[in-house]
């Protein structure tokens, strides 16, 4: 095993598009343009499973070992089921469906969408294809996130809509709605693990810390530079396609167009590790619950257009302490 990781066999033959542990084991989901979604057990080095569903898949995510849902370029949200393979419609957008999110202390799920549109599903009501709440959203979902309080959505136009999941009902308005404190497009946004706040990511190559609690709590905003390089001279900078939070310890990691891995602690701005090497850029992070493994999509994100790049590639990575205890120190920012 290099630095890297351990290349995953079989992986996706398009971009990958994200990537989840099952909060119960090392099982990994995996969402390609490929059209293909599939369930590895990351710790063994082995495909699990593959459904195919004849549509490029934007997101999806896991709701236990045996059932998964994606979302797809058509529009349709999916249910998986692993074990008798059998794949069944739960709703859909009028647009192509951008972000899942299940939501584990509720049993639903959410979805948002092209269509600017977020729906809250329960799929334990048989034979319904209607959400059980629906809102506007301002613009394109483009990531969304949830803990077990709030639900945030990151949309086109910098918008930051952040939503009670105590209130979940038709119509209702976000409990807070935001202008990204970053300048341009968001790529990623994901909770902390404790649900203070979140973190969003940018094309631009920075990353925000921000907080929910519009009092004291705002002083602690910040945003840092990441991602980039000095070429001839000059600063190039890459987008920051991805983050990933560890939840035992709250650091978190950052995936960018440069090929690059770093791992941050937030709280005391310092840079814990960074991993380089890898063939193409970074499109998707996970942790898995324990904390002992990070999984890698080394997938290239079209950023130069439609050019010869290298395979897509899931690397699995053992995390060592070292790379994720935070700094009791305060040093420089990152």
């Amino acid at each position: 095993m290099s630095n890297l990781g351990t290349p995953l066999p079989d992986p996706p033959g398009d971009g990958i598009t994200s990537l989840n542990f099952v909060d119960s084991g090392n099982l990994l989901l995996a969402s390609s343009w490929d059209s293909t979604l599939r369930l590895y057990a990351a710790d063994q080095g082995e495909l699990r499973g593959t459904h195919e569903r004849g549509a490029p898949i934007l997101d999806a995510c896991p709701a236990s070992e045996s059932v998964s849902y994606s979302a797809g370029l058509d529009g349709r949200i999916l249910r998986h089921d692993w074990e008798s393979q059998a794949q069944t419609l739960l709703g859909s957008h009028s647009e192509p469906v951008r972000c899942l999110t299940w939501l584990p202390d509720l049993q639903l799920l959410a979805s948002a969408g092209w269509d600017s549109r977020l729906k809250i599903w329960d799929p334990r009501i048989p034979g319904s294809d209607d959400p059980v709440a629906e809102m506007q959203l301002p613009d394109k979902a483009f990531s969304m996130t949830a803990g077990r309080e709030r639900l945030v959505v990151a949309t086109a136009g910098r918008h930051i809509h952040v939503f009670d999941l105590t209130k979940l009902t038709n119509g209702v308005e976000p409990e807070q709605a935001r202008e990204s404190s970053l300048k341009h497009q968001t790529r990623c946004v994901r909770m902390y693990p404790d649900g203070s706040g979140f973190a969003t990511a940018s094309i631009e190559g920075r990353v925000a810390m921000e907080y929910f609690d519009l009092g004291d709590a705002q002083a602690k905003r910040y945003a840092f530079k990441c991602h980039r390089a000095s070429e001839g001279g000059r600063d190039v900078v890459f987008p920051v396609n991805t983050l990933a939070f560890h939840q035992t310890h709250g650091t978190f990691a950052t995936g960018g167009c440069d090929g690059v891995v770093s791992i941050w602690d937030g709280e005391h701005k310092k840079r814990l590790a960074q991993f380089t090497g890898y063939p193409t850029s970074i499109a998707a992070l996970a942790f898995n619950l324990a904390g002992n493994l990070l999984a890698v999509a080394s997938s290239y994100t079209f950023e130069k257009g439609d050019i010869e790049h290298p395979a897509d590639s899931i690397y699995i990575r053992p995390v060592e302490d070292a790379e994720v205890l935070p700094r009791v120190k305060v040093n420089a920012g990152p």
